[in-house]
């Protein structure tokens, strides 16, 4: 037996992480700053006995530094973290201004920053952490000024974790999505936007968000036991597209 902390749990690619752990017989922590996190995790994953909760701000550092440890107590080691937790926006560079700027960085860096730092102490040597980037972070997008270049700190910071934890053998890798079918994307994404990725994708259409925790839970599990510092793009073809079919 073994315990997975999954940040961003309440919804989207951090629930479809905290169901598939918890199907596969892992205990879950599971973090989110939705207050109802508890009430989804217990309607969702229906093994209450292996799963915990609370609503938590991954910006919040005093938070993050007392909630974790508290909710581990008691529980087998500490195995895996998948950091979900993100903010996303769809805005010109000339609309984005410096407070949104540092917003969207301190969750989707900070955050994932002050995650690791706190659950690394408690976790076991063998131990492996999955970051969640996005193919935003590899290839520059249209509106995703902010949160290109905060994934793309993701991607480098998933490097450096992953030298410096080595010694311990806790593998850090990272999955650079691209669009996944979850709340945050059908608002961000007009008609006109899902022409766009799916004209360049090869397989045409937007991933189900178990397709994205099925790679977290391979980062996570033995397969993967000689891969550390890689970012795998799980993104239906988006960033190997050049010339396709039917382009004219």
């Amino acid at each position: 037996m073994a315990t997975a902390v999954v940040t961003g749990a309440a919804s989207g690619i951090g629930l479809a992480c905290a169901r598939l752990l918890a199907r596969e017989g892992w205990h879950v922590v599971g973090l989110d700053v939705n207050g109802n996190v508890g009430d989804v995790l217990g309607e969702k994953l229906c093994t209450s006995s292996r799963v915990r909760s609370a609503p938590c701000d991954v910006t919040d550092e005093v938070a993050v530094e007392t909630v974790i440890p508290d909710l581990l107590k008691g529980w087998p080691m500490l195995a895996g973290l998948v950091n979900c937790a993100g903010l996303a926006r769809d805005i010109p560079m000339m609309d984005t201004d410096a407070g949104l700027f540092r917003q969207i960085m301190d969750v989707n860096v900070v955050g994932t920053f002050t995650v690791i730092r706190t659950c690394v102490p408690h976790m076991g040597d063998g131990g492996a952490i999955v970051n969640m980037s996005s193919v935003a972070g590899l290839r520059g997008s249209k509106g995703r000024l902010a949160y290109g270049a905060s994934k793309a700190a993701v991607v480098n910071m998933t490097q450096v974790m992953a030298m410096e934890l080595a010694p311990r053998d806790i593998r850090v890798n990272a999955i650079a999505p691209g669009p996944v079918e979850t709340a945050m994307i059908q608002k961000m994404h007009s008609d006109a936007d899902r022409r766009r990725y799916t004209g360049r994708m090869f397989m045409k259409r937007y991933a189900r968000p178990r397709e994205i925790a099925e790679v977290a839970y391979f980062l996570l599990s033995d397969r993967s036991s000689f891969i550390t510092g890689e970012v795998i793009a799980a993104d239906g073809g988006f960033l190997a597209a050049g010339l396709m079919a039917g382009d004219g």
